[in-house]
């Protein structure tokens, strides 16, 4: 691919994104309701500022989990292509599933994974 098709492949993205966005902002209903400011929690009503910080635990835990959910989305191509390379792709996975599994055990032995 040379440089000015991708040159013109990010411009037309950006000008598609910038579109969408710009017609959004035009055609959207607007309400200067100051209700639309606060929080929405199921139909109750906040007590005090919506704005609280959370604990580093529970952060800590999203992370972990989106950390292994990605991960888990590599194991689909390996899939695919597992039977043309043979024990090589094979050794490969043991290896990423032992780093996997390292991981696990250092977040276990962390206590990331306690929900108190």
């Amino acid at each position: 691919m040379d440089k000015e098709a991708l040159i013109l492949f990010f411009l037309s993205a950006i000008a598609i994104v910038g579109i969408g966005m710009l017609l959004s902002w035009l055609v959207a209903p607007k309400s200067k309701n100051i209700q639309k400011k606060e929080a929405y929690e199921c139909g109750i009503p906040t007590v005090g500022s919506s704005y609280m910080q959370f604990r580093v635990g529970y952060y800590l835990f999203a992370i972990i989990f989106l950390i292994f959910d990605v991960e888990t989305v590599f194991i689909f191509p390996w899939a695919v292509v597992m039977k043309s390379m043979g024990m090589t792709a094979f050794i490969e996975i043991i290896i990423f599933f032992g780093i996997l599994g390292l991981g696990l055990l250092y977040a276990w032995k962390k206590n990331a994974l306690r929900w108190d």
